[in-house]
């Protein structure tokens, strides 16, 4: 039974029954067996969040911006506040987290949190270097079976993902050969915003900057609307991954999920001219992924702003697609977006005989309500369907095509010791230094 039949399975018997770390016993719907939440970051993808655990206890709530807080607090008026997350999770009692800070801060925040035995829902991206994805996958390895994490890649929970990996788990293009996955978003910035006014009193632009090198306040970088405030700062090397982090997480996610896919054996990148400041517009990455039990070797490819694949027919315009993936096999194409697919059989023998379609009680129920999912695991199984050891190898492949980028080189890389084998200046780009005061633990 494959991972994501396995987790379904799970959770539709509500087997398992977990002890909180505050002492609560959970399974139950009583008051004190509600999670002690706090959620880090109230605003932007923290606004997502807030509706969802309105029905456990939201104990904490952590935010740069004082203006945001106390508009969290009119909801959760018996949350205590803060402006440091650090000294939000040693709050006493507490049993999980939510992080909806910066991309440049999630790992720092997640490992953090697994550290004090806490559960974590973490937006993408888990984070911003190859040795911060890893250090995060790990800390959740060693404590697997206490805590219960979530990557934030919500469209996970449409019903197409589900469909996508049938037909491809049970060979409607035959056997698998290459993925391909895109993204159209263009946001282009010339470098790091320059000086501009003094941070309002009610701001701690220094606990918003965190680990990151140093840069001068401008408002731009907080002017976004809320739940894409994000682009106002991820597309810069020191605060994000650019569109691998933002939309590359969920777009990859709909073609991991059907490829059981471990860490890929080597890595090639390309697009715009390099900029120190700004990561890729256009942009594209090819890996190599070793075969399993079910799939010969195949190529994993990322294409962005303006890079695309080639369609198998003139008459399909991928470019329609803003994010899709494209499945490529010996007997045809499945070309998908979040919500819907479509099946190209070709060739002589693609008579679609090969294919056997499952019986109604084989096909994967829907996972339901993406945050619940969680806070449910927390307090059952462990089980949830985007869980660190999953989102972290995806993200962990994407960085990787951003360093074979940088180096303008195809690298090999041994996931098993996380160290690329054949270009010493590649091995530097899988960490980055921190700000003085700031350490992260490797």
């Amino acid at each position: 039974m494959k991972r994501r039949e396995f987790l379904k399975s799970v959770a539709g018997t509500g087997a398992g029954l977990v002890i909180l770390p505050s002492g609560a016993r959970a399974g139950q719907t009583a008051p004190s067996n509600k999670l002690n939440v706090a959620l880090i970051g109230v605003w932007g993808r923290g606004l997502a969040h807030q509706e969802a655990i309105s029905s456990e206890n939201v104990v904490a709530l952590c935010d740069i911006d004082e203006n945001h807080l106390d508009e969290a607090a009119v909801k959760f008026p018996k949350a205590t506040k803060y402006v440091d997350w650090r000294k939000c999770l040693d709050q006493k009692g507490l049993d999980a987290v939510i992080c909806c800070s910066p991309d440049h801060t999630h790992a720092f925040v997640a490992t953090s949190a697994m550290r004090r035995g806490l559960h974590i829902f973490c937006e993408k991206p888990l984070g911003n270097t190859v040795e911060e994805v890893r250090m995060v996958r790990q800390v959740y390895k060693e404590n697997r079976n206490k805590l219960a994490t979530q990557v934030g890649t919500q469209r996970h929970a449409n019903v197409n993902f589900n469909r996508v990996r049938e037909l491809i788990r049970d060979g409607a293009v035959g056997e698998l050969r290459h993925v391909y996955a895109w993204g159209n978003r263009k946001i282009p910035k010339p470098g790091y915003l320059p000086a501009s006014g003094t941070p309002p009193s009610t701001l701690h632009y220094d606990l918003w900057l965190g680990p990151s090198p140093f840069h001068p306040y401008n408002p731009e970088y907080f002017s976004g609307r809320p739940g894409a405030n994000c682009l106002n700062w991820n597309m810069y090397w020191d605060f994000g991954t650019g569109q691998i982090g933002d939309m590359g997480s969920h777009t990859m996610d709909l073609a991991w999920n059907a490829i059981d896919a471990s860490l890929p054996t080597s890595a090639e990148g390309k697009g715009d001219p390099f900029n120190p400041e700004v990561t890729p517009v256009q942009f594209q990455a090819t890996f190599e992924h070793p075969a399993n039990d079910w799939r010969p070797a195949i190529g994993v490819s990322w294409y962005q702003g303006g890079a695309m694949p080639g369609s198998p027919k003139p008459s399909i315009d991928l470019s329609k697609i803003g994010h899709g993936v494209m499945f490529k096999g010996t007997k045809g194409f499945l070309i998908a977006d979040f919500d819907s697919r479509i099946l190209l059989p070709f060739g002589d023998q693609a008579d679609m005989t090969y294919y056997n379609r499952r019986a109604a009680d084989a096909i994967i129920p829907p996972m339901g309500h993406f945050q619940k999912e969680w806070s449910a695991a927390c307090k059952g199984n462990l089980k949830t369907s985007c869980d660190f050891e999953y989102g972290g190898t995806a993200m962990e492949q994407m960085l990787l095509g951003l360093v074979a980028y940088r180096v303008g080189q195809k690298i090999e890389y041994d996931g098993v010791n996380g160290r690329i084998t054949n270009n010493e200046e590649a091995n530097r780009l899988l960490r980055k230094e921190y700000r003085e005061g700031w350490k992260f633990d490797s």
